[in-house]
């Protein structure tokens, strides 16, 4: 399997990928399936209520008809319990900045190390209007390697938080997408840090 070829593919019709969306979790968390917080029901469930939020999009990468992977986002509020649940207070006008929230990404175990992941993670975020994106990862994933890779994309640590009381607590995360519409505030040099205080 390589990268050539393969074509990503966005949608906001959460309905018609429903089913390719469970089937490439179900693979990719064969090993966890056993766990309630990782179950196809509590997935199911997640996926559901996540695409009926704000600004979901998704978008699957295919290698010919074969799907290969996919992300979904959705456009956080500013009262969206995304920042209520931080166990360390953000800094002023953080949660105020239009922001993106990367909910679920999976990638096939055949099509990993390509560079694929990125590859259709920017290619969802360049075509967001959002000025910020922020995730959560298990930093205990891959013996911490999911947090560093996601680190070489650019994000950077700015809490914790345990969403569900039988799930794994996790790092909150925030890169930018592009320069804030406002001037106002510093911020880390570069395209893709975050704003500090």
């Amino acid at each position: 399997m390589t990268s050539t070829g393969i074509k990503f593919f966005r949608t906001r019709d959460a309905e018609a990928i429903m089913e390719t969306l469970i089937d490439i979790y179900a693979e990719v968390r064969a090993d966890r399936l056993h766990e309630p917080h990782y179950s196809i029901a509590q997935y199911s469930e997640r996926l559901a209520r996540h695409a009926s939020e704000p600004g979901w999009e998704a978008l699957i990468g295919y290698d010919g008809a074969e799907p290969i992977g996919y992300t979904y986002v959705n456009t956080l509020q500013p009262d969206d319990r995304w920042w209520r649940r931080m166990t360390t207070p953000l800094w002023a006008g953080c949660n105020e900045t239009p922001t993106v929230a990367l909910k679920e990404g999976m990638l096939r175990l055949p099509w990993r190390g390509q560079g694929l992941a990125e590859r259709g993670h920017d290619e969802l975020l360049a075509a967001r209007p959002e000025e910020q994106a922020t995730l959560l990862v298990n930093p205990l994933a891959g013996d911490g390697k999911v947090k560093a890779l996601y680190e070489a994309w650019g994000y950077r640590e700015i809490s914790v938080q345990q969403p569900s009381v039988d799930g794994p607590v996790l790092t909150a995360m925030l890169r930018r997408i592009r320069e804030p519409s406002s001037t106002e505030g510093s911020h880390v040099s570069g395209q893709q840090d975050v704003r500090l205080p």
